[in-house]
């Protein structure tokens, strides 16, 4: 197992000879009193924490029964167990020095120099030789001290490797049966040392996969000062860095001299990132202890979620009195198997027959809360069962560290008793872990584990966004609008023709509307274009039965029947607006949107234009103007008219109608309130577009209309064409910022087509009503006021035409 030690060793050891001198003549007479002896041919070294670390100044303090005094009667009793079999050491007795290492390193260094005390003796005879006191006396001379083959011990890394740094100098074999920090596996450093405990690189990776089988990936590590908990932690974050998906919130270290506060303080550290609930805790038994006690001091209790390295293991000493701080906390322990012969020989133990171990008395009085007397006191067997790990086989790899196999408990508190916990067995590690789940228990509720994550999981349709430098941390956002999740870190837009869904995980397509015959949008226009169907078709059957009647004639009739045609389609209109879009619906909507009105004010148009050049050539001459005939004037109207149809049979050859599905229409804020509009290929422009030549001849009508508004009153068409033609300017006027201002609505299919329709509808009752309304009432009521007036010649418009502008004349034609 050793190496070839270096040259320089004896030379160095040459060198530190006398200082160790030095050393063991101060620590010498401490030794002799502070130590256990049992005379053999071989004497083992031993080093155990009978006592904890002392305040104060002082080296030592409390009594450390299951750490300190079991396994110092753990080693007697194997002592005694050798020494009685003569088949092992047939010949051989094993003697020991047993020492307190009163869990100091400095401490434990200067005990374990007599270990090394009978060698460095040897070494230095000749030197004692010299030695004179003062008179010329000569020194006094000790027994020679016994000399040790092999060291047992000690407990905590550190004061191992302080005690195997002399050691090795002497080639004394050390093996400890707790110290476990990685750092003691260099073999090229710690050569003569072996452990009979897998090293912490194990531990660690069982704690890892401990807090990944529980779902945690956010967690602080609370380590004391020193090899064994730095090292511990160390390896921790190591191999959680390398397997992923577990974050570090806080690694906070334990001062080897905590001061007064200084847990607290640790605690408060703790709660700076209180959803980092799991403590990975790498520390001595007195640290727990106090970290515990400043938990509950804190008002913490049940907040952190303990996972405890084999320091803590299954012993009641770190938790003793504060069990309703640990309940629920996962401890790790090496594999170790019950030995009933140790439990026999503990339980029998009393100060008469064990008076070989120096402290067992000090035991005694801290179990059964007493105090000895010169006669001692007395008890009941009520002694603690106590295990070890021996009657297994030892193995050490090449490194001299034992295999990693280790039993995990969980202090657990039956019917929510803490008092009256316990730890149990939940599971094993030996290289891949075994945790029964179904058994775990906390506090709360039972059994839900318990969330130490730094970000809860996002709900579904919410992204994460990571926290930079903090793998395990992010905010979750929401893939709001039209976005939904594609996974965890992405979300992107739905299709045009979809929206998300509720939960924003997937998309489905946008239902698809339209203005139907049963909308409520639709039920004005409908009533109104009825209505004035129903009036016109009434005007014109009046006008057809009384067609030669001189109401019918001195109001054109071939004009009237083109105007009332055209008002018709007007009316007509609003069917195919509300109509389901199609190819034909969108091409008939194409032709007969501004046929009707084009019609219509064509007529309008050609009638207020020849009154207005009748009466303009009155005032210069008698000769009639051109192009007033009937024949003229409905050459001139489908003159007017065929702009309109041309224009658009170019477009429907250019641009062949189809219905299409607008989303962007009602594209509204919120994704629920999304439809798609069935509607034709028409977009706003084009659709006023299509009432653009109309309008253009509206304006010019009522130019003309404002011309002759002095045309005498016999002239009786002029007058109310003007009164239709500033009402229609009023209507469209208003149907303009109506269109166009709620272009950005979600309820723009329905407005717009509602107010071009009632629009259309109301221009239309307004020339029905001003032009043909009233000469139907007087064709069906007043007909004798239906008759033929004498004719008025063209010279005598001329007179009345005369600036004089008196008396009135009608000429033929215009009655």
């Amino acid at each position: 197992m050793a190496r070839p030690r270096s040259i320089l060793e004896p030379l160095l050891l040459t060198l530190l000879s006398p200082i160790l001198v030095l050393m063991l003549a101060q620590a010498g007479a401490a030794g002799a009193v502070g130590s256990v002896r049992l005379a053999g041919g071989l004497t083992l070294g031993g080093l155990f924490p009978v006592h904890a670390r002392g305040a104060a100044g002082r080296a030592c303090g409390q009594l450390k029964k299951e750490q300190g005094v079991h396994r110092l009667e753990a080693m007697l009793y194997a002592l005694d167990r050798v020494n009685a079999d003569p088949e092992l050491l047939p010949g051989v007795r094993l003697g020991a020095r047993l020492l307190d290492t009163c869990s100091r390193d400095t401490y434990a260094l200067e005990q374990a120099l007599s270990f090394v005390q009978a060698l460095i003796r040897g070494r230095s005879d000749g030197d004692e030789a010299a030695v004179r006191c003062p008179g010329g006396l000569p020194p006094l001379r000790a027994a020679p001290p016994e000399r040790v083959v092999a060291v047992v011990g000690a407990s905590a890394s550190s004061v191992s490797i302080m005690v195997a740094n002399v050691l090795r100098l002497f080639a004394i074999p050390q093996i400890s049966y707790a110290s476990t920090a990685p750092e003691l596996s260099d073999s090229t450093r710690y050569d003569f040392f072996s452990r009979v405990v897998p090293p912490d690189s194990y531990q660690a990776q069982a704690m890892v996969d401990i807090v990944r089988a529980l779902g945690w990936n956010y967690v602080s590590t609370l380590a004391s000062e020193g090899n064994y908990g730095e090292s511990g932690v160390e390896a921790f974050v190591q191999i959680s860095r390398e397997a992923g998906g577990v974050c570090i919130a806080q690694s906070i270290k334990i001062p080897r001299e905590p001061k007064p506060g200084e847990f607290s303080k640790v605690i408060r550290r703790l709660m700076e990132t209180p959803n980092a609930r799991g403590i990975i805790i790498f520390a001595n038994e007195d640290d727990i202890r106090r970290v515990l006690e400043a938990a509950r001091q804190a008002n913490l209790t049940g907040h952190f979620l303990w996972v405890g390295s084999d320091s803590w293991g299954a012993k009641t000493s770190p938790i003793l009195n504060l069990e309703d701080v640990a309940v629920g906390a996962i401890t790790i322990l090496p594999k170790r198997a019950s030995i009933d012969g140790f439990d026999q020989y503990f339980m029998t133990r009393s100060l008469e027959n064990n008076r070989r171990n120096i402290w067992f008395a000090e035991f005694w009085e801290e179990n059964f809360n007493c105090k000895l007397t010169s006669s001692g006191t007395q008890s009941d067997n009520s002694i603690r069962k106590c295990t070890g790990s021996a009657g297994t086989p030892v193995m050490f790899n090449e490194n001299g560290d034992a295999p990693g196999r280790y039993d995990i408990f969980q202090y657990q508190a039956p019917n929510g008793s803490a008092g009256s916990g316990g730890y149990q067995a939940v599971g094993q590690w030996a290289e891949t872990l075994r945790l029964d789940v179904d058994v775990l228990r906390w506090s709360g509720d039972p059994r839900e584990v318990p969330p130490s994550q730094c970000s809860l999981p996002c709900r579904p349709g919410e992204r994460k966004k990571m926290v930079k430098g903090v793998p395990c941390c992010w905010h979750c956002e929401a893939c709001d609008g039209y976005h939904f999740q594609v996974d965890e870190f992405t979300c992107e837009t739905c299709p045009g023709d979809m929206r998300p869904m509720r939960n924003h995980t997937g998309c489905r397509p946008t239902p698809v509307v339209r203005l139907t015959w049963t909308s409520p949008w639709a039920a004005p226009p409908l009533l109104l274009a009825v209505l004035g169907i129903t009036a016109t078709t009434a005007v014109v059957a009046t006008f057809v039965r009384h067609n030669n009647t001189p109401i019918v004639r001195a109001s054109g009739r071939e004009l009237s029947y083109v105007l009332l045609t055209g008002i018709f389609l007007v009316y007509a209109i609003t069917f195919l607006m509300v109509a389901e879009p199609g190819a034909a619906v969108c091409a008939a909507r194409r032709l007969f949107l501004g046929l009707g009105t084009t019609l219509s004010y064509s007529a309008l148009f050609t009638k207020t234009n020849r009154i207005y050049r009748i009466f303009e050539q009155g005032k210069r001459s008698v000769t009639p103007p051109p192009f007033i005939s009937p024949t003229s004037q409905l050459v001139i109207t489908f003159s007017l008219t065929s702009v309109q149809v041309v224009g658009v049979m170019a477009w429907l050859g250019a641009q062949p109608p189809h219905s299409v599905i607008d989303y962007e229409e009602q594209r509204t804020v919120d994704p629920e309130q999304a439809r798609g509009v069935l509607k034709c290929d028409m977009s706003d422009l084009s659709l006023i577009s299509c009432l653009g030549y109309s309008l253009l001849l509206m304006v010019t009508c009522t130019v003309y209309a404002i011309k002759a508004r002095g045309v005498p009153e016999t002239f009786n068409e002029a007058k109310p064409i003007g009164f239709t033609m500033y009402t229609t300017c009023i209507i469209w006027l208003a149907f303009v910022p109506i269109f166009f201002g709620t272009a950005q609505s979600a309820e723009k299919i329905y407005i717009q087509t509602t107010t071009l329709t009632v629009s259309l509808s109301l221009s239309a009752s307004v020339s029905l009503g001003m032009l043909y309304v009233p000469k139907t009432y007087v064709i069906l009521f007043h007909p004798e006021q239906n008759v033929q007036k004498r004719k008025r010649s063209l010279k005598a418009t001329s007179t009345v035409a005369a600036p004089s502008k008196v008396g009135a004349m009608r000429s033929p034609g215009l009655q």
